[in-house]
């Protein structure tokens, strides 16, 4: 059977679950997070990120080549549109939603206003959820306007490029945030449908089991061991040069 290893609460390991589930595939959960991690994590998955795949002797991280893989290896509908130009656009929006969506929905609100409440008991920076919030969000929010459609899903049946643009957003509601629907309809209409389809709806409820323990067990853990709560011993710390994708 596969294996993903990776929290529910993370909106790539969510990604890869949702495609999992619309090709019908039966897959095990070991629900780790990256700051849990051990070395034998780290043999597996070398930038110690989630999802991690494991299926028989294939083993296989970040969740574009993950979704690539299972689209390719395993039967049933596919990820990706038939078209060379749709299955291109199809993989520049995966790309754009890992980074700048991941970017944004993620270490400019999640972290901000969710983690950092949880693990300090204090607001995070305010000036950068102002700035999400104000001016990088609308703008990006401004071009999903312009590229999603007002009914149904992208390229005909729900598809890669789809979960990859709303599993952020369901994030992003953690922390409060939703899409105006008078301001963008048709991306609040969209991140409605693909988030409410099945396959990614049948994984709210172990992402609210999951996200209501995560990080205070996390902040116990060191507590108990006497050990210093930084960034680093939480594995909260936002990357340097690209996007952690956790």
């Amino acid at each position: 059977m596969i294996r993903i290893i990776g929290s529910y609460v993370s909106p790539y390991v969510r990604k890869v679950l949702a495609c999992l589930n619309l090709k019908c595939l039966a897959y095990e959960i070991d629900p780790i997070t990256s700051f849990y991690a051990n070395d034998d994590f780290t043999r597996l998955s070398p930038l110690r990120r989630i999802p991690v795949l494991i299926d028989g002797d294939v083993t296989l991280c970040d969740s574009s080549v993950i979704c690539a893989y299972i689209d390719e290896a395993y039967p049933g509908p596919a990820l990706l549109p038939a078209d060379p130009a749709d299955r291109a656009r199809a993989r520049w929006l995966e790309e754009y939603a890992d980074t700048r969506l991941g970017d944004l929905f993620i270490w400019g609100l999640f972290y901000q206003k969710v983690v950092h409440h949880l693990v300090w008991g204090e607001p995070g920076d305010q000036a950068r959820i102002a700035k999400t919030l104000n001016e990088d969000l609308p703008r990006e929010l401004d071009y999903l306007e312009a590229e999603l459609p007002a009914a149904g899903f992208l390229f005909g049946d729900i598809g890669i490029a789809d979960v990859s643009i709303a599993t952020f957003f369901r994030n992003g509601a953690y922390a409060g945030f939703d899409p105006d629907p008078k301001r963008w309809p048709k991306t609040a209409g969209f991140v409605g449908r693909t988030l409410a389809h099945p396959a990614s709806a049948s994984l709210l409820p172990f992402e609210d089991v999951q996200r209501s323990v995560e990080i205070r067990r996390r902040r116990e853990a060191l507590l108990d061991a006497g050990a210093p709560l930084t960034a680093e011993t939480l594995g909260t710390r936002e990357p340097r040069r690209g996007v952690m994708r956790l």
